[in-house]
C-alpha cells in the first residue's frame, strides 16, 4: 500500500456512486418555507451564477469549465429538469437538477445531477425537504432507478445524508482534476477546507 502523488495544480477526491432501485413509500413532505421554481431553458450565464453560488464551497466546477454550446445542449434538453430553490423573498438559494436522459438495460432512470443549498442553510432541515421534493419528481411512473454521485469534497455529512434518504452505495472511484481556483473559474478563497496548492508559488 502506498501513496499516489497528485499532479501539481490538481485536486483529488473519492467519488461514491449511490442508487435507489425501489420506489420510496409515500409519506408527508417535510414543512419548509422554501419553494422550487422550474427553470425552462435558462441562459448559461444565469445557470452558472446559481451553480457557483451553491457549489463553490464544495468545488463544483464541471459546468463552469464546460463549453457553452455543450452546457446549453444539456440545460435546454427536454429530458433535463432544472429547479431553483427560492426563499420566501424569492431569492435563489439552491439548485436541483434531474437528468432523465439515460437508460439502464432499456429501463428509464433518473440521475440527481445536482442537489444543494447555500451553506448558510446547512443543518436547518431544509436538505430533507429538498431531497423529498427531488425524489417526488425523480420517481416517474416509468423510472426504475434513481442514482447520484457524492465525493469527499462535499459536506462531511453528504454521504450519510444520501444513505439515510434511501440510497445504497454501489461503486467508488478516485477523480483528479485541475483546480478551478487556479484557472479563475472559482475564487481562490473558495472551499477553504481544500488546501490550495499553487505550483507558481513554489518556484
Amino acid at each position: 500500500m502506498g501513496l499516489i502523488a497528485v499532479k501539481p495544480g490538481e485536486v483529488a477526491t473519492i467519488v461514491t456512486s449511490l442508487e435507489m432501485r425501489t420506489r420510496p413509500t409515500p409519506r408527508p413532505l417535510p414543512d419548509s418555507p422554501l419553494r422550487l421554481a422550474r427553470w425552462e431553458r435558462p441562459s448559461p450565464a444565469k445557470y452558472r451564477a446559481l451553480f457557483a453560488r451553491v457549489g463553490a464551497p464544495w468545488l463544483w466546477f464541471s459546468r463552469l469549465v464546460m463549453e457553452e454550446s455543450r452546457l446549453t445542449s444539456i440545460i435546454h434538453d427536454p429530458s433535463v429538469e432544472i429547479y431553483a430553490v427560492t426563499d420566501p423573498r424569492g431569492i435563489e438559494i439552491g439548485l436541483l437538477e434531474l437528468d432523465f436522459r439515460a437508460e439502464t438495460q432499456g429501463a428509464a432512470t433518473c440521475e440527481l445531477s445536482f442537489l444543494g443549498l447555500v451553506p448558510e442553510l446547512t443543518g436547518q432541515g431544509h436538505g430533507r425537504w429538498l431531497m423529498a421534493q427531488a425524489l417526488l419528481r425523480a420517481w416517474r411512473r416509468e423510472v426504475t432507478r434513481v442514482w447520484v454521485h457524492s465525493c469527499t469534497l462535499d459536506h462531511p455529512s453528504a454521504l450519510g445524508f444520501y444513505r439515510a434518504s434511501g440510497f445504497t452505495p454501489y461503486a467508488r472511484a478516485v477523480e483528479t482534476f485541475a483546480d478551478p481556483r487556479l484557472s479563475g473559474h472559482l475564487p481562490r478563497d473558495a472551499a477553504p477546507h481544500v488546501p490550495l496548492l499553487d505550483p507558481a508559488s513554489a518556484r
